[in-house]
C-alpha cells in the first residue's frame, strides 16, 4: 500500500519513478501523521527498520531549532554541504520531505514537525542515559579525601599528596582545608578519610598518630632589635614584644599551644593579638605590630619585611598528628603512613619524634 495524501492535506509519499516502491511507515498506513498525543510513546513511532543514527537526529533537530541550514552547520561546526547530504540522507530514509525549503526562514513540514517531537525525546533519553552510565562509572572510582590545616602545607605534605597521586592515579583525590576540630568531626560524618592537624584531640572514635614534632620559628619585623641577631633566640628575650597568635577560632589550637609556652614560663608579653590565620598574622608582623612564632616550616615562605630566627628553647615545637577513624584498616591509609615515612626518611627526619 502506497501513501495517499492525508486528510489535513500532508503530501502524497511515493516515487513512482524509483524501482523501489517506499512504503508507508506502519503509523500511515491508514493516512494521516499522529500527533501530539504520541509523546507518550518514546521511540516506538519511528518503526525499527530505520537505519537512524543519533548524529543524524541531533543534525535534525539542530537545523529545526536554527530553521537555517547555515547557522545549523556553524553550531554543528561542520560544513554546511555534509550538513545537507545527511539531512537528505534521513530523509531519503523515511521517504518524505521534513523542511519546506521554499519558505523563509526554514519551517517543518507535517512529517517534520513529528519527527522533530520524537527525536528530541530519543536524544533528551540518549543524554539521561549517558548521564546515568557516567555517574555510574564515577561512582565505582575510589574516593579519598585529605583534611589539612593550612601549616600543614609549608611543610612535606604536598609531596606526600603528589606521590601519592602518582601511586593510586585511579584515584578520585580530594583536598579540603579544616580545623583540627572539624577534621574531627569530619572523620566522625564519613566526610574525610583522612586529617593532618597540629593538636591532638581525645575522641574514643579517632585515632591520633604523631608523624613528628616540629621546631618552632620566630618571626620578626626587620626593625626588632633581635632581628640583626644570627643565632638562635629565647622566648623570654620575646617578652618585652607584642605576641601575634593565630588561629583566633576555634580553641583549642595552634594558639593555645604558643600561649602555653610563655605561661609555663612565666613570661608576659606587652599585648597579644588574635588574628584568624597565618597570613595575617605575617602580615602584621611585616607593619611592626609584633612577633610571631610559626613552625620552621613556614620560613619558606618569604614574605617581605619578615624576617625569622630559631627558638633556643627544645620543647618549643608543634607537633604533626594525622588523625584516622580509630580500627580502619584501609590499604589508601596504609599507604599514606608509608609515604610520609619514604619522605620523612628521604629528608633526615625520625618519625614519631
Amino acid at each position: 500500500m502506497f501513501c495517499n495524501p492525508s486528510q489535513d492535506g500532508a503530501e502524497t509519499v511515493g516515487r513512482e519513478a524509483d524501482t523501489r516502491a517506499v512504503r508507508c511507515p506502519p503509523w500511515e498506513e491508514g493516512g494521516a501523521f499522529p500527533r501530539a498525543k504520541s509523546k507518550t510513546k518514546l521511540v516506538a513511532t519511528i518503526p525499527g527498520r530505520y537505519r537512524l543514527e543519533s548524529r543524524q537526529l541531533r543534525y535534525f533537530v539542530t537545523v529545526a531549532r536554527e530553521r537555517n541550514f547555515t547557522r545549523a552547520a556553524e553550531k554543528l561546526n561542520i560544513a554546511q554541504p555534509p550538513l545537507s547530504r545527511q539531512i537528505q540522507q534521513l530523509e531519503d530514509e523515511f521517504g518524505v520531505a521534513l523542511f519546506d525549503r521554499g519558505s523563509r526562514p526554514l519551517t517543518l513540514t507535517d512529517a517534520g514537525r513529528l519527527l522533530f517531537e520524537q527525536a528530541t525525546q530519543v536524544l533528551d533519553h540518549m543524554d539521561e542515559t549517558k548521564a546515568m552510565m557516567r555517574r555510574l562509572r564515577q561512582a565505582e572510582r575510589l574516593r579519598f579525601t585529605i583534611g589539612f590545616v593550612p601549616s600543614t602545607l609549608y611543610g612535606y605534605l604536598p609531596e606526600v599528596i603528589r606521590r601519592y597521586r602518582v601511586a593510586r592515579p585511579n584515584v578520585d583525590l580530594t583536598l579540603l582545608e579544616l580545623t583540627t576540630m572539624e577534621q574531627v568531626a569530619a572523620l566522625k560524618e564519613g566526610r574525610i578519610d583522612i586529617g593532618f592537624g597540629r593538636i591532638t584531640y581525645n575522641d574514643p572514635a579517632i585515632a591520633d598518630t604523631l608523624c613528628r614534632n616540629e621546631r618552632l620559628s620566630a618571626a620578626l619585623p626587620p626593625t626588632h632589635p633581635l632581628a640583626s641577631r644570627t643565632g638562635q633566640i629565647s622566648l623570654e628575650e620575646l617578652g618585652g614584644s607584642a605576641l601575634i597568635v593565630y588561629p583566633k577560632a576555634p580553641r583549642p589550637s595552634y594558639a593555645d599551644q604558643v600561649l602555653a609556652l610563655f605561661r609555663d614560663r612565666d613570661i608576659k608579653p606587652v599585648g597579644v593579638h588574635e588574628v584568624r590565620e597565618l597570613q595575617p598574622a605575617l602580615g602584621l608582623v611585616a607593619a611592626d605590630s609584633g612577633v610571631c612564632l610559626v613552625p620552621t616550616s613556614v620560613e619558606r615562605l618569604r614574605r617581605d619585611n619578615v624576617v625569622y630566627r630559631p627558638l633556643k628553647e627544645t620543647d618549643a615545637v608543634s607537633p604533626i598528628v594525622m588523625k584516622t577513624r580509630k580500627g580502619d584498616r584501609s590499604p589508601e591509609l596504609a599507604l599514606i603512613l608509608r609515604l610520609i615515612k619514604e619522605v620523612y626518611r628521604k629528608e633526615g627526619i625520625t618519625f614519631g619524634t
